[in-house]
């Protein structure tokens, strides 16, 4: 499946990209260079025409951290994922909390996820 974008995000995820959170740069670190069970992830990654923290095509798997930011979001965000659900996409959602204070159980998380698919 291919999956489009709208191509006036890119420069908005580039700027992202410049600017990520503690919590963003943190849980990259560890995604980066097919770290987690050679699955290739990207970030600030644009899809329709929405932007995902992380993405890894061949999991069709999104990673969102949620922040402050998205406190006063909650019906876009719902929103925005059960579209991104229906192009065959999965999600998995971290606190911004979760990623900086244990990180370890983030990737167990996302691994075992993974293992769960094979």
């Amino acid at each position: 499946m291919k999956i489009y974008y709208n191509p006036s995000l890119k420069e908005k995820a580039r700027q992202l990209r410049k600017n990520s959170t503690l919590a963003e740069v943190l849980l990259w670190t560890k995604l980066k260079q097919r770290q987690i069970m050679g699955y290739q992830f990207m970030r600030q990654k644009p899809i329709d025409e929405y932007i995902v923290d992380f993405f890894c095509s061949k999991l069709k798997l999104i990673i969102e951290i949620d922040g402050d930011s998205h406190v006063h979001k909650r019906n876009y965000d719902s929103e925005r994922k059960n579209k991104l659900e229906l192009l065959g996409l999965i999600f998995l959602k971290f606190s911004d909390n979760q990623v900086k204070t244990n990180i370890n159980d983030v990737l167990r998380t996302i691994e075992n996820w993974i293992l769960s698919q094979n």
